[in-house]
């Protein structure tokens, strides 16, 4: 009877053994797992911040292109407005000029 207790308690002595080894292990193994899982997620937050400023630099310089655009046709239209209040008013010489010829015609008449 004591052989018989004595070979129960050695298998399970081993087989806590091995039970405990094998929990271990997968522990290990868990751990492992994680770590990658957080280094690949921490490559694409990475990439996913190189993304943001990319997009972040790429909308900066529309913006700057378009106001410079802006500020190009404001100009253009400045000059044009000025160049259509100097016409005007040479025309506006012009009719005054002829006006007062007929003026004058008119008043020899």
């Amino acid at each position: 009877m004591k052989k018989v207790i004595l070979v129960s308690l050695t298998i399970l002595a081993l087989s806590m053994s091995f039970s405990c080894r094998d929990t271990v292990d997968k522990a290990k193994s868990a751990t492992e797992e994680a770590g990658a899982a957080l280094e690949e997620a921490g490559k694409d937050l990475e990439e996913a911040g190189e993304g943001a400023m990319d997009a972040a630099k790429e909308a900066s310089e529309n913006a700057m292109e378009a106001a410079e655009g802006a500020a190009e046709s404001v100009k253009e239209a400045g000059e044009n407005a000025i160049d259509a209040t100097k016409k005007a008013g040479e025309e506006g010489i012009d009719a005054a000029k002829k006006a007062g010829d007929d003026l004058k015609k008119a008043v020899k008449n």
